[in-house]
């Protein structure tokens, strides 16, 4: 993923955005368990209590980098959607440019991925920032992200991103086309098992003008 410093010098930077930065350099290096609060403060030049004040702890920064990310994602999002992309079409672009922003830090993202599946209490604080990021993915795409039918389609494309994260780590072609084929394959399945879900969900026409779709009881 992209920095994004647009050619500045660290110390131009936001405290918050040069704290980011050394987290996952840190993290990349010693992993997320081997890195504390005082390391980042110390790397990233800043007094433990300021660095406090915008990251009282190691899951805000994962949520900042999160919130990076996608920041990055939507900022390629078109203002108009074209008529003839299917939803499917719309989203495979959308997750594939949230893997291209991720691609720069690929040690980093397995790092907090291994750290999350072996903390759940890390997981657990982090869990509203992937879900709001998941949400965020499906409106890019132009996906209803709200209600019962929004929070299903927000599990199902989390399901989805941590099934081709495995093969995102171990991508190493230029243009991510392993993890291109893997998306794929996952997005026409859930695109199948949603046009079966929909069928059988489909309340039935009425027979007539005056027919009610629901018969009432007798």
């Amino acid at each position: 993923m992209s920095e994004g410093t647009g050619g500045a010098a660290p110390s131009d930077r936001a405290p918050a955005d040069r704290a980011l930065d050394a987290f996952l350099r840190l993290v990349a290096e010693k992993g997320f368990a081997g890195v504390a609060l005082r390391d980042v403060a110390q790397a990233t030049g800043l007094g433990f209590a300021e660095l406090y004040r915008l990251h009282p702890d190691k899951a805000s920064l994962v949520t900042a980098f999160l919130k990076r990310v996608d920041g990055e994602v939507l900022a390629g999002t078109p203002t108009t959607v074209d008529a003839e992309e299917t939803a499917r079409d719309r989203l495979f672009e959308v997750m594939m440019r949230r893997y291209d922003s991720l691609k720069s830090h690929r040690e980093s993202w397995q790092a907090l991925r291994q750290a999350a599946r072996r903390d759940p209490l890390l997981a657990l604080a982090v869990a509203p920032a992937v879900r709001r990021s998941m949400a965020a993915m499906l409106e890019a795409a132009s996906i209803p992200s709200d209600g019962l039918a929004g929070a299903m389609r927000q599990n199902g494309l989390l399901a989805i991103h941590h099934a081709v994260s495995r093969v995102f780590d171990g991508d190493e072609t230029g243009d991510l086309s392993k993890t291109m084929a893997a998306l794929d394959s996952r997005l026409k399945t859930a695109e199948r098992w949603s046009q079966l879900f929909d069928k059988y969900t489909r309340s039935p026409k009425p027979r007539n003008a005056t027919e009610s779709p629901v018969s009432p009881a007798a």
